[in-house]
């Protein structure tokens, strides 16, 4: 068997190919068979007086996603979707679908309770292409870069990111949580392998139905000792360059189908990052935007999208307000109003992509924080061994990695960043 793709490369003679119908038009002595594989779509053209009775009538029963074998010789032509086409000399019909649900100009919610057929689609064919693309680039910066791969537990017994957006689960008469972050356990680990990363699920139990949120993604965290804050900022940098070059490489006709103007992403793959503080994004909105932004807010939607608006790469915001971040991010030596924590905020209105700081090594400082927050330090206490046994300097950060996605596809929504979305109204298919 040759593939689809394979066929179209070889552009002339005899090819055997497997795959399914995507589209259909039936005349009185010739239909067109646009098949598809994992890779491409190509014109199959059966001819009425060139095939066998039977083959005849079994091309006028095909409907879409009927699975089909073909076997018949290529050469090009122009007119067809994709360049060339085969003449079709033998058809072996495997399946004969029933009436395929999914036509043209579907209701999103219609095409969101079909997902596990819509998945089908060219659409969503190029952004999984993507969507495995990232992954693998997200492995190949930290592999390259001397990372180890750490898996830290799904059930965890305290928050790390808000106790406001936990998932609670039963667990033998107990109450444990869904992970929303690695962090916490992650910082047990580099005293071992002093550099680590991981992709794995975060759950946060957030009721917000927007085009940029999920209950479930998929997060990228990193962490790594003996480093300074600027260090950490130029590993996000250069991950997400990484990202983008390898998409820009291998991922050229996913980003056409998508319509994806790539201009738009080489500037990511070329430049430096802007790096701005809080407070100088406060005065940049206010001046540019027209924004008021009173210090000590944290930013939102609208705040961030501006500024994504000023810029052709993501931009690094630098030095919040202790008070909106997380309690383990370290305050400033200089300034302790503000932590050394940065948001890393996409370009063209798709907001932050990741969240990072330096951590907090006072176990005091931290108690303090978690007494605030109205945390049982108890649970707290493997956390604090981190600092009283040898504590070091250290950092991280974690990338939304359906955020990322949904930016470089250009995509109106996460949702379709993911195979099967989760959020407050979606859980099925």
């Amino acid at each position: 068997m040759v593939g689809i793709q394979e066929t179209i490369k070889k552009g002339k003679g005899k090819t055997h190919i497997k795959g399914w119908v995507y589209r259909i038009r039936k005349g009185k002595n010739l239909i067109f068979l646009i098949m598809r594989d994992s890779k491409n779509i190509i014109q199959c053209v059966v001819e009425k007086e060139k095939v066998s009775e039977n083959i005849w009538k079994d091309a006028e029963k095909i409907l879409t996603e009927s699975a089909v074998e073909i076997d018949g010789k290529v050469s090009k032509d122009d007119r067809a979707p994709t360049g060339y086409e085969i003449k079709v000399e033998k058809l072996n019909v495997v399946h004969f679908s029933e009436v395929f649900p999914i036509a043209k100009d579907l209701s999103t919610e219609f095409l969101a309770d079909n997902r596990h057929l819509w998945l089908r689609s060219r659409k969503m064919n190029a952004i999984m292409k993507i969507r495995s693309k990232v992954f693998g680039a997200i492995h190949d910066y930290f592999r390259s870069n001397d990372y180890y791969e750490f898996q830290s537990p799904i059930f965890q017994a305290t928050q790390g990111e808000g106790g406001s957006t936990m998932f609670t689960v039963p667990y033998f008469g107990k109450e444990l949580y869904l992970a929303q972050t690695w962090q916490l356990y992650a910082e047990a680990a580099i005293f071992s392998l002093e550099k680590i990363y991981c992709i794995a699920p975060s759950f946060r139990a957030e009721k917000s139905v927007t085009s940029r949120h999920l209950t479930e993604y998929w997060h990228a965290e990193m962490e790594i000792l003996w480093n300074t804050f600027d260090d950490l900022q130029d590993e996000a940098e250069g991950l997400l360059r990484n990202i983008v070059k390898l998409v820009l490489k291998d991922c050229k006709e996913e980003l056409e189908i998508l319509k994806r103007d790539t201009k738009k992403l080489e500037a990511t793959a070329k430049k430096k990052f802007p790096r701005i503080t809080y407070t100088e994004a406060l005065k940049i909105l206010d001046k540019k935007c027209k924004l008021k932004v009173k210090w000590g807010k944290d930013l939102r939607t609208i705040e961030e999208d501006k500024l994504g608006e000023l810029y052709d790469t993501p931009i690094i915001v630098t030095r919040y307000p202790k008070e909106v971040k997380a309690f383990y991010m370290k305050e400033d030596p200089e300034d302790n109003k503000v932590v050394l924590g940065f948001d890393v905020i996409g370009p063209d209105g798709y907001g932050e992509l990741f969240g990072a700081s330096q951590r907090e090594t006072d176990v005091e400082l931290l108690k303090e924080r978690l007494t605030k927050e109205g945390e049982d330090l108890n649970n707290y206490e493997y956390y604090f061994d981190t600092r009283r046994y040898g504590s070091v300097p250290h950092g991280g950060f974690g990338m939304g990695v359906e955020r990322v996605i949904s930016w470089i596809c250009g995509l109106d929504t996460i949702k379709d960043a993911i195979p099967f979305p989760r959020n407050p109204t979606r859980f099925t298919p």
